[in-house]
């Protein structure tokens, strides 16, 4: 069985490369990566398993399942206690300083890790996997790339099947089926304490006002269950309403994140209105965004248009609010950089971002857009090619 599945080895050594050299200059002698995200990011597979990646040489790939795989780097064992003798039996020195990632590797799991390397010093390596994943290699691009296209195609679907009677959760499923048979993988890889989502939101009329207690999403929605209070209730779609969609893009283990609006007969207004504001946030922020750009700069630009419209109140919620119109997108749905007012990350080429600058209107329902971009000299380049403006659905 390939090692790298479909993924290059060259691609694999970029990535190897530059963890290393950010190893290097946070004082680390090694990483032992355990996260799923960050394994599949060092080896183009998910295993169950522990990377070693040391300051300077090649990575070791420790695993217990799958078999069959083959390679100088692969060492099977099934307990991470043989780490230690199998690093010394090919010539590594044991680290003086060991990275694991905390914040997102189990109390018990980083206990464990700590009594097979009692020596070592422990630091935290969590940082510097985000930061090396926030610039994408031109493979990843690609990846993105493609999921942009498919995750688009099935947009233009949705009006083809609505139905009038519909509820959100019954349209949400027609096409959560129709993104399945474009190819999406159906995993909404979220980092973070209690993030949890299934493969799309759907909000229609004022369910878009519910709060999501636990969660950190830019939309709410009371959800069908108190397991998972978040998207659609069952709310019968009527007349004056719009429906957000803002739906699963993982189609190549790479997700783009979108959001487009649909309306069923005529909404106010005001809800127009402050949809067409969230467009021209996202026009200004493209021109804006460059590398070497603040976070920051970029959410007190869309504040100050959101102001001068006069729609503040409205903004990233009505009742319940959230911090942030922006984060990156790739392997996780909520990558680096995060695009908010204290935030301290800074534009560099080829991070890959979604904005979604998003109104609620009380008696309507949520407004807005999200795209997904590429961080370029020029400014930020879309690749979720979808018709931006309210998308009628009768």
């Amino acid at each position: 069985m390939e090692l790298y599945a479909l993924t290059p080895v060259e691609e694999i050594s970029r990535r190897i490369s530059k963890i290393q050299s950010m190893i290097v200059a946070h004082g680390i002698d090694a990483i032992l990566v355990t996260d799923n995200t960050n394994i599949y990011y060092t080896l183009g597979r998910v295993i169950s398993g522990w990377v070693y990646i040391p300051a300077k040489g090649n990575p070791i790939y420790f695993v217990r399942r799958p078999e069959g795989l083959k390679g100088d780097n692969v060492c099977y064992i099934h307990k991470p206690e043989l780490i230690p003798a199998e690093l010394s039996s090919r010539g590594y020195t044991l680290p003086g300083t060991l990275g694991l990632e905390l914040a997102v590797t189990s109390y018990l799991t980083i206990e464990r890790l700590k009594a097979v390397f009692p020596e070592c010093a422990i630091a935290d390596a969590s940082k510097i996997m985000r930061e090396a994943r926030a610039v994408k290699t031109n493979l990843e691009l690609k990846m993105l790339r493609q999921s942009g296209i498919k995750h688009a195609r099935v947009y233009s679907r949705i009006p083809h099947i609505f139905r009038p009677g519909m509820t959100d959760i019954e349209l949400q499923i027609e096409i959560e089926r129709i993104s399945r048979l474009e190819g999406c993988l159906g995993q909404f890889r979220i980092s973070g304490d209690s993030m949890e989502l299934f493969m799309a939101n759907v909000l229609a009329g004022d369910n878009a006002d519910n709060p999501t207690p636990p969660y950190d999403f830019a939309m709410g929605g009371a959800g069908l269950d108190p397991s998972l209070p978040v998207g659609a209730d069952g709310s019968i779609i009527k007349p004056g309403m719009s429906v957000m969609v803002d739906a699963n893009g993982n189609f190549t283990g790479y997700m783009t994140d979108m959001t487009r609006v649909f309306s069923y007969g005529n909404i106010s207004e005001e809800a127009t209105r402050a949809h067409r504001c969230s467009i021209d946030i996202c026009r200004e922020l493209e021109k804006m965004g460059r590398p070497g750009t603040k976070a920051s700069d970029m959410y007190e630009k869309a504040i100050e248009t959101v102001k001068a419209a006069g729609l503040e109140r409205h903004f990233m919620g009505y009742t319940q609010k959230a911090g942030f119109i922006g984060h990156g997108v790739g392997i996780e749905i909520n990558e680096l950089p995060v695009i908010a007012p204290r935030s301290r990350d800074i534009l560099q080429e080829n991070n890959v971002l979604a904005l979604e600058p998003k109104f609620v209107v009380p008696g309507v329902g949520a407004v807005g857009i999200e795209n997904t971009y590429i961080v370029t000299s020029g400014g930020l380049e879309r690749i979720t090619d979808s018709p931006e403006d309210i998308i009628s659905l009768e």
